[in-house]
Order: structure tokens, then C-alpha cells, then sequence
């Protein structure tokens, strides 16, 4: 006899039993819901999942790929390039050169190429001198492809800069904004736009690694000043612009650190306050024309032999700042002994162990500057005001 159940008890029995389905039916549909989940994160990208339909390049069914928004950051990249890559030209340099060597024929044949950037409407190019050194001619290809022929206008290789100029259309002329190397900071973002390896309108990126670097021109003289940065510069890309985060320029890519002549993440540019003092005077004078005080220095190899600590001045202009204010040249006395001239030891705050420091404290100044030279006279350290005046 089976026994009884205890009243209630089975209608206890009911509800545990379907609650217990419940429960599974819960746990049915979460896992269902889990894997619709799982299926759309892996279909779609983690930030939106949003999805667009495009045209099938084949042929076939449409295709359904993620739809997503730029990081800021490229957005900005991008618009950067779009904006000022148009001021970027590519720079073609021609040598003569003979047929034959029985031809009297001259033809003109491709010898390198570099980038540049259009300075302003008048169809003025910079780039680096080391880039036209030694051509005949040069061929200046803008961004919409066509090519003009470049003629010279100016050149200072101290500073690794010239200038030629088109007779493009105005139209087609497109110059750079400028910007202030001065207030350069390291880890700033920064763009390299050029033609590395004949390649057309790269884009590099990178921050200022340093500033205050030295770098060695064409003809030997230090330029100061320069700019690190990471942002790749590879033959080619010399006379580009260097552009901050808003597409100003702030500096000209002049060359790489590299024992292998491929970039390994050391490049240099020119700053802009220097770039536009430069250009500004080739632009106006076809040179560039420094302020001095009219005195004839000895060669360096003296002051070395001699031990003198500073730049002898060995002759002086007649008329000349120099000779206005009393400076002494190195001459004879009545008894053809050397009696040797005034030793200039600083320019101002800038000592001037050697010619070249001389030259170098002077291209902070203009003509009609007033500078003050330390000289060493008769072995006591005078000093001297002087007012420069423009080379002639």
C-alpha cells in the first residue's frame, strides 16, 4: 500500500518542478544572449559595431564591413597632408653632358632629385643647396603634375638653403603658412611631407626629439640651431617641410644621422626663423648680406701658432666701423719689427676662440646693430662699441 502524500505536499512538488524548468529556460535564453554577444563582438569592432553596405568589387553579393570613426589623432594626420601637401614640389636636377665624344650635341640628362615647398604666389621654391649643388638646370613638378623650369635665385650654402623660381600660374601656387621655430618644444608632434627615393608626396610622421643641434653645411661651416626629430627623412626628402600639428612650417629637412645612408630615426631640419631671414635676403638681394665692421681677420692657423686666445685682426677697412672706433691692425714698426693688432676674444656675450664664431655672432645682427667687442690690446681686455654696416 503506497503511502499518502502529506497534504500539500504534492502541490509542493508541482511548483518546485516548475520552477525548476523556469529557472532552465532562463539559463537557455542568457546563453543564447551570450552567444549573439560574442558572435557581434567578433563580427563587428569593439567601438561602435556599426555596419555599412558596400558594392562588391567582384561582382558578387554586397559586401558588409564595420563602420567606424578616425582617432583624432588621424583625422588630424590627415587633414594636415590634404591641406599643405599642394605646397610640396618635386625637384628634378639636369647636368649637360655630350652625346658622344665625337658630338658637339648637348643634352641635358637627370641627375638627382629632392623636394622643395612654394614660399609664396610669386613662384618662389626653397629647398636645400645641396640638392641643385653642381646642376646645370632643375625641373619643378607641383602637385597636380605639371613640371616648370626652375631658374636660380639665390643660394647660401652656410645655411644649406637656395631659392629658384617658376612662372607658374598663380592658380597652381599654393605657399606654405610659416610658423616660429622659438617656441618649439621637444615631443611636439611634427610632419615630413617629400619625394624620398623619386617617390611621390610622402607623408612621416614623429615628435621634436631636440633642439639646439649642430649639423655641418656643404662647405664646412656649423649651422646651430637645428631640429631632431624621429619623423623619417630619406634621400629625396631634403627641401621638404617640416610642419607642426597645425601644417605651419618650422623648419626645412636638410639630412640623417646614418653610417648607412638609411634613415635610423635621427633627422635634422633647418628652423624657420633662420630659413626666412634667408630666404627673405635671397629673395630681395640674390644673396645674402652680412653685417661687419670692416676688418680683415688672420687666418685661424696664426692665432694656433701664435697661442693667442681669440682672432687676430690682421687688417682694417679705411673709413670702415672698425677704423671709426680706434681698432688696431696687426703692421711694422719703424724697425720692421710685427707689432701684432687687436685679438677679439667676444662678440657681445659670444666668445670667439676662431673665425668661424666670429661669423657666427655676427649673423645674429643686422646692419646698424651696435655690438660690443671684447679685444685683448698690449695684453689688457678692453671693450669696444662698434656699429655694424651691410657687406659690400
Amino acid at each position: 500500500m503506497n503511502p499518502r502524500p502529506i497534504p500539500g505536499e504534492e502541490q509542493g512538488m508541482h511548483t518546485d518542478e516548475a520552477h525548476i524548468h523556469r529557472l532552465q529556460r532562463l539559463n537557455t535564453l542568457l546563453l543564447v544572449l551570450l552567444l549573439m554577444v560574442g558572435l557581434l563582438w567578433l563580427t563587428a569592432p569593439w567601438w561602435g559595431g556599426r555596419q555599412r553596405v558596400v558594392p562588391n568589387p567582384g561582382g558578387g553579393p554586397p559586401l558588409i564591413v564595420p563602420d567606424y570613426d578616425l582617432a583624432e589623432f588621424e583625422k588630424a594626420s590627415i587633414a594636415i597632408f590634404q591641406q599643405r601637401s599642394p605646397t610640396v614640389v618635386h625637384i628634378t636636377t639636369l647636368v649637360n653632358a655630350r652625346r658622344d665624344f665625337f658630338s658637339r650635341a648637348i643634352e641635358q640628362i637627370a641627375e638627382g632629385t629632392g623636394s622643395g615647398f612654394l614660399w609664396d604666389k610669386l613662384g618662389h621654391v626653397v629647398t636645400n643647396y645641396h640638392v641643385i649643388q653642381g646642376a646645370d638646370a632643375a625641373q619643378i613638378t607641383l602637385a597636380d603634375h605639371s613640371t616648370w623650369d626652375g631658374r636660380l635665385v639665390g643660394a647660401y650654402p652656410d645655411k644649406d638653403i637656395a631659392v629658384l623660381a617658376i612662372d607658374a600660374p598663380k592658380s597652381q601656387l599654393f605657399p606654405v603658412e610659416l610658423g616660429r621655430s622659438q617656441e618649439l618644444q621637444v615631443g611636439q608632434a611634427v610632419f615630413a611631407i617629400g619625394n624620398p627615393f623619386g617617390l611621390d608626396q610622402t607623408l612621416t610622421t614623429g615628435v621634436v626629439s631636440a633642439l639646439g643641434r649642430e649639423i655641418e653645411s656643404v662647405n664646412g661651416r656649423t649651422i646651430h640651431d637645428v631640429i631632431q626629430t624621429d619623423a623619417a627623412i630619406n634621400p629625396g626628402n631634403s627641401g621638404g617641410p617640416l610642419l607642426d600639428s597645425s601644417g605651419r612650417l618650422i623648419g626645412v629637412n636638410s639630412s640623417i644621422f646614418s653610417p648607412s645612408g638609411a634613415f635610423a630615426g635621427i633627422g635634422f631640419a633647418i628652423p624657420v626663423d633662420e630659413v626666412n631671414r634667408v630666404v627673405t635676403q635671397l629673395i630681395t638681394h640674390g644673396r645674402v648680406i652680412r653685417p661687419t665692421f670692416g676688418v680683415e681677420l688672420a687666418p685661424d692657423s696664426w692665432s694656433e701658432y701664435l697661442n693667442l686666445k681669440g682672432v687676430l685682426v690682421l687688417n682694417i677697412e679705411a673709413g670702415s666701423p672698425a677704423d671709426r672706433v680706434g681698432l688696431q691692425p696687426t703692421r711694422r714698426s719703424r724697425r720692421g719689427q710685427i707689432v701684432l693688432g687687436d685679438i677679439i676674444v667676444a662678440l657681445d656675450d659670444d666668445p670667439t676662440p676662431n673665425s668661424v664664431q666670429i661669423l657666427t655672432a655676427l649673423e645674429k645682427h643686422r646692419a646698424a646693430d651696435t655690438v660690443t667687442l671684447k679685444v685683448r690690446r698690449s695684453g689688457q681686455v678692453q671693450q669696444v662699441r662698434v656699429t655694424l654696416q651691410a657687406e659690400q
